[in-house]
């Protein structure tokens, strides 16, 4: 099969009838269209092209044949200009997946105003804790908290995520405070994904390292089930810094072993490959990290 570069360079002299106008279009030296020409007249074992020191004109052969080659490179000249305007209009479907713990007001939010901004984009939600093979999902984006073990995926760095201990006053009411992490053991907790109504919980203290197993009356898979059930005084939480910082400071929410947090929790947004990326993905990625986000905090 002629090489599809040669056959350009064959239909842009038939319609100049010129090699030097054809070369000047094409941006390449007339010595290479000539030699690219000679290799594809070889290539197909026919002559296309009477030349002499004026011009340049098709023989029959060369005549069917530029007739022959011109409509489909129109439209591959259509599809590539399609697919250019695609990239500076962001537009089509982004297939985003997000962990449970997102799909509460602030990140749909986040999404509507996205959504707003941008009316030809359209958005396919995946609410899962499930991590998602982006290729075989054909998943755009996803965010992810932790440490990521999958290599072959890149990945954007939205911030990190720190837990406070914290308690509602109604909780507090005639109970004594834990002063040590072990003391959690011996009260109501509010946890996220539990098994079984337990969970061990990691913290930090300085250099200090403690892993408390904990237990409760309630536990679910969604974040704004447990801020509510700890708001409503059913037993000691796990949040995240950002997300109670101003309750902590109206009184609405107590801090206990203030000295003690989670490990930082790193966020990622992660996606499969870097190169070309869809002008829509790109948009969504710069807004994410401009977002302010109450589940986590920015490095």
């Amino acid at each position: 099969m002629a090489d599809l570069d040669n056959i350009l360079i064959f239909v842009k002299v038939a319609q100049y009838e010129s090699i030097s106008r054809a070369a000047r279009s094409l941006g390449m030296p007339i010595s290479t269209v000539s030699r690219r020409l000679s290799v594809l007249e070889s290539q197909l074992g026919a002559t296309l092209l009477r030349r002499t020191t004026r011009r340049v004109s098709l023989t029959a052969q060369g005549r069917e044949y530029f007739d022959q080659c011109q409509e489909p490179l129109n439209l591959l000249q259509d599809a590539e200009r399609v697919l250019t305007h695609a990239q500076q209009e962001p537009q089509g479907l982004l297939r985003v997946s997000v962990p449970v713990v997102l799909g509460q007001p602030a990140f749909l939010e986040f999404l509507s105003a996205f959504l707003k901004a941008h009316p030809q984009i359209r958005v396919d939600l995946y609410i899962t804790n499930v991590f998602l093979d982006l290729v075989a999902e054909n998943v755009d984006v996803a965010i992810r908290f932790g440490d990521l073990k999958d290599s072959s995926v890149v990945a954007s760095r939205l911030g990190k995520s720190i837990r406070y201990v914290v308690a509602a006053p109604e909780y507090l009411k005639n109970r004594k405070p834990p002063n040590e992490p072990a003391e959690l053991e011996q009260h109501d907790c509010v946890m996220l994904n539990a098994k079984n109504n337990e969970a061990a919980w990691d913290l930090i203290g300085g250099r200090r390292k403690a892993r408390v197993h904990v237990s409760g009356s309630i536990s679910s898979r969604d974040f704004s089930t447990v801020s509510t059930f700890v708001y409503r005084g059913h037993g000691i939480g796990l949040l995240p810094s950002t997300y109670c910082d101003e309750p902590i400071a109206k009184g609405s929410l107590v801090r206990l072993l203030p000295k003690w947090t989670s490990p930082p929790i790193p966020v990622f947004a992660v996606y499969p490959g870097r190169k070309f990326l869809p002008s829509r993905l790109k948009l969504f990625l710069e807004a994410l990290m401009k977002w302010k986000s109450p589940l986590w905090s920015r490095d």
